[in-house]
């Protein structure tokens, strides 16, 4: 399943909100009011995947960890700490928690192997979409090249 991050108005510099979706598309998220469950308002998002295919054994149960998961007393709204234990801790460890047996991923190596190159790519897409929104751009198919 993937991970969530929203980029309605995104300006490249603050932080964005991350959840991780369920096998229905229903986002958990977690903040100072605790743990929310959303099945829209995540439309405008980078997605992430997270699980490869092949790892069915895992997809299989994925709801029912992240339900089980998010009910944990970690993720009550009195534990929320902007900077030590938000959003991002929560995704980072199901993560780590679902990878079972192996070694687990500092925030850092989370960062860099995940978020990084998807982040970069969205920018990128952005940047682009601010350009053109605002200056006055035309665009027209170009003919195809006879063989």
């Amino acid at each position: 399943r993937p991970l969530r991050s929203s980029c309605r108005g995104y300006d490249g510099h603050s932080d964005l909100h991350v959840g991780i979706t369920n096998s229905k598309g229903v986002v958990y998220s977690y903040d100072q009011e605790g743990v929310h469950r959303a099945g829209s308002g995540w439309e405008q998002c980078i997605s992430i995947p997270l699980v490869q295919p092949d790892m069915w054994e895992l997809l299989q149960q994925w709801d029912d960890l992240l339900e089980e998961f998010s009910l944990e007393e970690a993720w009550l709204p009195h534990r929320y700490e902007e900077q030590q234990h938000n959003c991002y801790t929560f995704a980072l460890a199901f993560v780590n928690r679902v990878r079972r047996g192996r070694e687990p991923l500092s925030k850092a190596q989370f960062t860099e192997r995940f978020l990084i190159p998807h982040t970069r790519e969205a920018s990128r897409y952005l940047t682009l979409h601010q350009e053109l929104a605002h200056r006055d751009f035309y665009i027209v198919p170009l003919p195809e090249q006879e063989q």
